[in-house]
């Protein structure tokens, strides 16, 4: 038998959550590598994380199915692996024999298997010198966001080390500047050679229009990093005809059009708000709040323990778990095949978080578990993850309340789309300083707006009112939740 008839071909795995495809971000390996049972051979993009995918076999890497920036959809090969020969076995490579004919059952639903070790998760660094080559198709379809810094909260906002601060409204990914449509065959000049490492960088350039060769490098060694590109983009730059997909009929862009590709995290949100939208009669009703005691409360939590501070949006997702303990209609989804409402019995609470991939919901499973001092470091890790786009994608799904502090973005109201399939979603504003009534004397207060967005098919405006008004009450008088207890 041939060493081509022995080669096994590795599959894009099931990503799980309904997802059918994912984009290569960067490979582990290259051709010729030598890999062992479950190295990470791939770090891919898909709608709700980035994720690293093991290898089952062992062996000498053959081919490589798709580049940086290619989406290849499950189940399609991914990478070819041929075994080696007796003279060409590493040392240890032998114990792998056995688990190489069989596969690995250690891999997961797209997400590793977890027990790799730093020797057994390569990361090879490589430096691409060759000049960009030129495009003779479209460019790739894959979101790439940029980050910017978010606006700060004026007049006293949650702020001061709160969550969810710091990210600010995300340019939308994947820009392309188009100047109307390209002529057919034209293609875009390649710039001088140039250091760059990251795929990513490479392709943002691209599609941003950017000569590399024109850009200074701030990494090591003059290596180009994504900031270098987003700042070359604040310098005025020759508009580039974008290169019509030749699947699609070519259509006129006006004088200064954007083209902005809907696809990665940005499908998956329109997809799912607008199902929202569609399927769920929602509701929303608000209400002003002084909230003097909860600063003050906060204060003194974290003055009694420095070493383990709690959040503005902690003490908030307490007090929305007691809300939830007494209308616990709030905290359930409605099976519209099944023609039921189905409440959850755990409190599955989903922090909306904006991050350079956009807007995403990790999930805190079973919240009403934790105490508060866990839930504030619960969600500065989770939410440092999403941020960091290391959550696993099983992260990003099943929760049963959504709790969003728009307050970060300095507006004090919001009417926010519920995140199907959940029933609710609570809103909170900026925090500001306000003539308030305090024992029939005007004074200067904290000040915020709540909001509650529900699904009027799982309850009536009693049961959301009265859940909003625990919560209000609870802001404005911490001492409450002693008592909800």
């Amino acid at each position: 038998m041939t060493t081509v008839e022995r080669t096994q071909v590795f599959l894009l795995p099931d990503l799980g959550e309904g997802l059918s495809e994912a984009e290569i971000v960067e490979w582990r390996v290259a051709v010729g590598d030598v890999v062992t049972v479950d190295q990470s051979v791939v770090e891919v993009e898909t709608a709700k994380a980035v994720v690293d995918v093991p290898c089952p076999y062992a062996g000498r890497v053959v081919t490589l199915h798709g580049a940086a920036g290619e989406v290849r959809p499950v189940g399609q090969p991914l990478i070819t692996i041929a075994p080696l020969d007796g003279g060409d076995e590493p040392a240890g490579h032998a114990t792998y024999r056995e688990e190489e004919r069989a596969g690995s059952g250690n891999v997961l639903i797209g997400y590793g298997t977890g027990h790799g070790g730093a020797t057994r998760r390569r990361r090879r660094t490589r430096l691409a010198v060759a000049p960009e080559p030129a495009e003779t198709a479209a460019p790739d379809a894959g979101a790439v966001p940029t980050a910017t810094g978010g606006p700060a909260a004026a007049g006293g906002s949650v702020a001061g080390g709160d969550l969810l601060a710091g990210a600010g409204p995300v340019a939308a990914p994947g820009l392309l500047a188009a100047g109307g449509p390209a002529a057919a065959g034209s293609v875009a000049a390649p710039g001088p050679a140039a250091l760059v490492i990251s795929p990513i960088v490479r392709r943002l350039a691209r599609e941003r229009g950017v000569d590399l060769g024109t850009v200074r490098g701030s990494g090591p060694g003059g290596v180009i990093r994504r900031a270098d590109v987003e700042a070359a983009l604040a310098v005025p730059v020759a508009r580039l005809a974008a290169v019509p997909d030749p699947q699609v009929a070519p259509t006129p862009e006006g004088d200064g059009d954007v083209i902005v590709p809907l696809t990665g995290v940005r499908k998956l949100i329109a997809d799912k708000l607008s199902r929202s939208r569609r399927e769920i009669p929602e509701v929303t009703i608000w209400v002003d709040v002084d909230a003097t005691g909860l600063l003050e409360t906060r204060a003194a939590i974290n003055a009694a323990t420095p070493d383990a501070p709690v959040s503005i949006l902690a003490l908030l997702a307490r007090i929305c778990l007691s809300g939830l303990r007494r209308f616990p209609q709030l905290n359930s989804r409605v099976d519209t095949e099944g023609q039921r409402i189905v409440q959850s019995a755990g409190v599955h609470l989903g922090i909306a978080a904006q991050t350079d991939r956009g807007l995403l919901v990790p999930v805190l499973r079973d919240a009403q578990r934790l105490t508060t001092a866990e839930l504030a470091a619960e969600l500065a890790a989770t939410t440092a993850a999403a941020r960091a786009g290391t959550l696993a994608p099983a992260r990003l799904t099943g929760g049963t309340f959504t709790l969003n502090n728009y307050g970060v973005f300095g507006v004090d109201g919001s009417t926010p789309i519920i995140n199907h399939p959940e029933a609710a979603l609570l809103g909170v504003g900026r925090i500001v300083d306000k003539p308030w009534v305090v024992d029939g004397q005007l004074a200067v207060r904290k000040v915020t707006q709540l909001s509650l967005t529900f699904d009027h098919r799982v309850c009536d405006g009693g049961v959301a009112g009265g859940f909003l008004r625990h919560v209000a009450d609870c802001v404005e008088r911490p001492a409450l939740l002693i008592a909800a207890v």
